[in-house]
């Protein structure tokens, strides 16, 4: 049995440990040895951008003729998401980048008001003339698009001519719209594509005639709304991405394949993990020194600030702005069952000696799993995809496993 006094000596020397330990000033402490400034973070951006696969389309047609809906197929994003994005760029044309403005993987230029009377279409196309002069790593492509039933295409024929003269070396696509505005009468859905119907044949003919030597490649896409009814409602999207993976460069072609494979958030979080572990080896790192500390629980306040701090600074890096409660909330999200793993690492420690050996590791490996975890949050975040718990809960399994015997010698 503990005798009174042996407790009082017990508690005596807690006292001393938490004098020494001063939990609050260090957490803060944790904070500003791991603040990240805004120009660290726009060089990491600056050279993430440098690497990044980007196509830049410039999407020339009338309105109505289906660029938006070409946007919405090859992101993935509602339509009312592209309605928003799209932003003013010059007099004539409108700007979106996905999925971000910082780190663009696609960037849609649209021609606004084509084939309006009061259009003056010598201007649009100096404005174009004028984006395409500016020098850029991007590859670029030309998509003109014309609903299958209209040819009064003379506007979209002079751009074409004027650009096609002066930028022989960008590819440029003919993508014919709206096909189901000729499909024969009481057709409920689209048909096996490509499609073989009459009307559809002869007038993708005609156009075709109409601007020949204008375009490299020509295809048939019908882009719907669900609530219209038609199955898919991207009819040809296979066919889009195959041909621009033709006309595009192999790493930008792979990047579209990416997009419709829903692989944005791992190919931007591959590029930003890459950064972002240097940052998550430092906090595993004093992670596993505060951990050796000898106290069940006392050391718990500060690893997990440390690990806020962590995840907070991993979102600054992927574009999130977390407030400290934010990062908070975001460890509870994606630690899930690691929770119990974190409290038998301070239980082990009432083994003395190798109890604080083992914590210590084990606080490293949990930090490092955290941080692995974070990343693809974030990245799927920054892919558009709404994160997948079990997903994330997969890949901290595998790096806690890992980094269990990565960090025994600590």
């Amino acid at each position: 049995m503990t005798e009174p006094k042996d407790l009082d000596l017990a508690s005596l020397q807690l006292k001393g440990w938490m004098r020494h330990l001063p939990i609050d000033r260090l957490a803060q402490k944790v904070v500003q040895w791991f603040s990240v400034s805004e120009a660290q973070v726009a060089e990491i951006l600056e050279t993430v951008r440098s690497e990044l696969p980007t196509t830049e389309a410039l999407l020339i047609g009338k309105p109505q003729t289906g660029k938006s809906s070409i946007v919405r197929g090859l992101t993935g994003v509602s339509a009312d998401i592209v309605g928003q994005g799209f932003r003013p760029h010059t007099q004539h044309t409108q700007r979106y980048a996905y999925p971000s403005d910082d780190l663009p993987l696609l960037i849609f230029t649209d021609t606004v008001g084509l084939g309006d009377v009061n259009q003056d279409t010598a201007t649009l196309i100096q404005e174009l003339v004028g984006d395409l002069e500016q020098k850029t790593s991007r590859a670029r492509v030309l998509i003109l698009t014309v609903k299958i039933n209209d040819f009064a295409i003379d506007s979209l024929r002079q751009i074409a001519q004027d650009l096609r003269q002066q930028y022989p070396q960008i590819p440029c696509l003919l993508a014919v719209t709206c096909l189901h505005e000729v499909y024969p009468v009481s057709t409920p859905d689209h048909p096996p594509y490509p499609p073989a119907y009459e009307p559809v044949h002869r007038a993708f003919a005609e156009l075709q005639q109409a601007l020949t030597g204008l375009y490299d490649r020509a295809l048939l896409i019908d882009f719907t709304l669900e609530e219209d009814g038609y199955v898919p409602v991207f009819y040809g999207l296979d066919a889009l991405r195959d041909t621009l993976s033709d006309l595009l460069p192999e790493a930008e072609a792979r990047a579209i394949h990416q997009l419709l494979e829903g692989g944005v958030g791992g190919q931007l979080g591959t590029l930003y993990r890459d950064v972002g572990r240097h940052y998550i080896s430092a906090f595993a790192v004093m992670a596993a020194a505060i951990a050796a500390v000898p106290l069940p629980f006392a050391t718990m306040p500060v690893l997990t600030a440390l690990q806020v701090s962590m995840v907070g600074l991993l979102g600054k890096l992927y574009g999130q702005t977390l407030t400290p409660s934010q990062a908070g909330g975001v460890v509870s999200a994606i630690a899930g069952g690691f929770l119990a793993q974190a409290i038998g690492r301070e239980l082990i420690k009432f083994i003395p000696g190798f109890g604080s050996v083992i914590a210590a590791s084990w606080a490293a490996a949990y930090t490092w799993a955290l941080g692995e975890g974070a990343c693809v949050y974030f990245g799927d975040l920054m892919g558009g995809k709404k994160p997948d718990p079990q997903r994330i809960q997969g890949v901290m399994n595998e790096a806690f496993k890992a980094a269990k015997d990565r960090f025994k010698s600590l």
